[in-house]
């Protein structure tokens, strides 16, 4: 793949978007406390050293919030519509709120485990999915 960062990438995210682009889950550890945390910023929410280092992600986790969107908020997601959103408790502690995709996601419940997926936007960009770890 092309190494070009994310339209959303910026100073602190960017190493987080390349990661995304190479199908790999990258958060951020702090060579102080070794904090992990997510998503991408200056600073350690925990210490506020700045001395970040990516971490990669065992990219799994297990769903502590979901909705089904129903209607779609937009008319560009009138296609997906109906559409699953999860709050997914990652392995390494971080939230991540994105969608649940996959066969069976319209099934999902509290407490399931998921692993990440990656699906390709409109303009190339790799954007971390989640998807149910089948049994």
């Amino acid at each position: 793949m092309e190494a070009r960062p994310s339209e959303f990438a910026n100073g602190d995210s960017q190493s987080y978007w390349q990661a995304a682009r190479e199908g790999r889950l990258e958060f951020q550890q702090c060579q102080g406390c070794q904090h992990i945390q997510f998503p991408p910023r200056y600073q350690c929410e925990k210490c506020w050293e700045n001395n970040l280092a990516p971490y990669t992600c065992a990219g799994t986790g297990s769903i502590e919030s979901v909705t089904t969107v129903e209607r779609a908020p937009l008319p560009q997601f009138r296609d997906k519509a109906p559409y699953v959103v999860v709050s997914v408790i990652t392995t390494e502690g971080p939230r991540m709120i994105t969608n649940l995709i996959g066969a069976n996601a319209l099934n999902a419940a509290i407490g399931d485990a998921v692993e990440v997926a990656f699906e390709e936007d409109h303009n190339g960009n790799m954007l971390p999915q989640w998807t149910l770890v089948s049994n």
